[in-house]
């Protein structure tokens, strides 16, 4: 499953609209369209490394879309378990906290 075509204008096209389009037209139109990799598999890279770079603020969404790709909650919690003992373990708490948040919703 792809990401929305037109996330990037959602998310901030009234500010930056040329960054709303380079993220639709380039990332996510071109980037995880590419058959190299399953969009599951580009969900499960993304989320790793916004977890290990602490980017919290994007995870709501890449987690929600992970999910659309077909990883569980399971495997996501378990993904942020394993990066505490690469990445550290504040920013697994950090990410904890946000795929929490989604449950809540």
């Amino acid at each position: 499953m792809q990401p929305s075509q037109q996330a990037g204008q959602q998310a901030f096209g009234d500010i930056a609209p040329k960054l709303a389009q380079l993220s639709d037209s380039v990332l996510f139109d071109d980037v995880w369209q590419r058959p190299e990799l399953a969009p599951r598999e580009r969900s499960l890279i993304t989320v790793a490394a916004l977890v290990a770079l602490n980017r919290v603020e994007q995870l709501p969404f890449h987690l929600q879309l992970a999910q659309r790709n077909g990883v569980s909650r399971e495997q996501l919690a378990e993904l942020i378990t394993h990066l505490a003992f690469y990445a550290g373990w504040p920013v697994a708490a950090s990410a904890v906290a946000r795929l929490r948040e989604l449950e809540q919703e």
